[in-house]
């Protein structure tokens, strides 16, 4: 396979992957923006008033940045992980595997369409976060690329445990076990 075909495969599971995301928007985007939203106002308003400010930072301005990546990772880890079982579970990833499409370029296809979408929930919520604090951010391009990262991993974890779930069941463990504790916890 030319590295052009390569990049036709790549580049058509993304736009497959963002168009399923996109064309959901009500139930992928807008919820996540909302319930991070309420969790900024219960947390950031509500208590932070009570707390006040620490070292000259505002509470609210403390838990934005976790919010932010709070929302990332549970939509990058939500799409994969819906997506790769949903097409394992209908049948579709075996035309994906047997078509000449390295299974990398599959691999980094679904990655990118999870990456996409907790990018896009990650810029609904800071956009949203501007109408409540005076969030600044002190290194873009450091910011950017951390939060990229964490996207593509918990991407991949997402297509971890899509590949080895047997059952609708056996998607929802990682987010109940590992990412709501580590909401709670981080």
């Amino acid at each position: 396979m030319t590295t052009h075909a390569q990049w036709v495969a790549f580049y058509t599971i993304v736009i497959k992957e963002i168009l399923r995301f996109s064309r959901i928007w009500k139930q992928t985007i807008l919820p996540a923006t909302i319930t991070t939203t309420l969790y900024f106002l219960i947390f950031g308003q509500l208590i932070g008033s009570a707390i006040g400010e620490m070292d000259g930072i505002a509470y609210h301005n403390f838990i934005v940045p976790g919010l932010i990546m709070m929302s990332v990772i549970s939509n990058a880890y939500g799409n994969t992980v819906a997506s790769f079982f949903s097409s394992k579970f209908h049948g579709h990833i075996e035309e994906l595997i047997v078509s000449p499409v390295p299974n990398y370029i599959i691999l980094l296809g679904f990655m990118g369409g999870g990456i996409a979408r907790g990018l896009a929930v990650g810029l609904a919520v800071t956009l949203v976060t501007f109408f409540f604090t005076d969030l600044s951010i002190h290194n873009g391009f450091i910011t950017i690329s951390i939060v990229v990262l964490t996207a593509a991993l918990f991407s991949l974890f997402g297509i971890l445990n899509g590949l080895f779930a047997k059952n609708f069941d056996d998607i929802s463990i990682v987010p109940n076990f590992v990412l709501m504790p580590l909401s709670y916890l981080g």
